[in-house]
């Protein structure tokens, strides 16, 4: 999954590096299995992954979020590997009640959706905010229930960039899970099941083998 991946100093990967202690070395191999640009947070996971391997070898201390959001404002997320709620532009992080456990389908048309041009498609920008208190899902239905009652003000306006969403939606909503919607700002999009998400990745495969799928499960917390 390495085409598109900047090669240059551009790369987050390195940007993370000299961000946490310039001019120290390190060989770092990134092995990209994500698609590029995909929406679900791929670059600044590795870059979130460069600073916890760095800062012990290097012993220096990992920097305070706001200090990492020049990295991108998914970076401070995803250096707390459990279940978080953000605000602001990424910089305000509080726990999360825990997620039941479930499976998961990822996937991904392979088709670009720039994020500029998504939130110029934006026709509102002062919809109602979440609730300031989030709930403690009893189990996975709880969970889809809540998750149909929230929207993602983005994925009316990535679909009129990207039809291509729109069909991955509704082939996912074939493999019957409790919901399907797209994540961030697309083009990717997920799916939750109770289980059977092995065997839907499998059937979207088929039915599309030039989709990027994968399935696996979603981890209520990692220690």
């Amino acid at each position: 999954m390495a085409e598109g991946v900047p090669t240059d100093d551009s790369n987050l990967v390195l940007r993370a590096a000299r961000l946490l202690a310039p001019g120290r070395g390190a060989a770092l191999v990134l092995d990209k299995r994500l698609p590029a640009a995909s929406g679900i947070g791929g670059g600044s996971s590795d870059a979130a992954a460069a600073l916890r391997v760095l800062a012990p070898l290097w012993g220096v201390a990992l920097p305070p979020a706001a200090d990492l959001l020049p990295l991108g404002a998914d970076v401070p997320v995803c250096l707390d590997p459990r279940p978080v709620r953000m605000q602001g532009i990424g910089e305000r992080l509080s726990a999360a009640p825990a997620l039941p456990h479930c499976e998961i389908v990822l996937v991904n048309p392979r088709q670009p959706v720039p994020t500029p041009q998504v939130f110029r498609a934006l026709t509102r920008r002062d919809n109602p905010a979440m609730p300031g208190t989030l709930p403690r899902w009893r189990d996975l239905a709880a969970l889809a229930e809540w998750l149909r009652a929230q929207r993602n003000d983005l994925e009316p306006a990535a679909i009129a960039v990207q039809p291509a969403i729109a069909e991955v939606l509704e082939a996912m909503r074939g493999t019957a899970p409790l919901i399907a919607r797209m994540s961030g700002s697309g083009a990717t999009c997920f799916a939750l099941y109770a289980s059977g998400a092995a065997q839907a990745a499998q059937a979207l495969r088929a039915a599309r083998p030039d989709w990027w799928v994968a399935s696996g499960r979603l981890l209520p917390a990692i220690s």
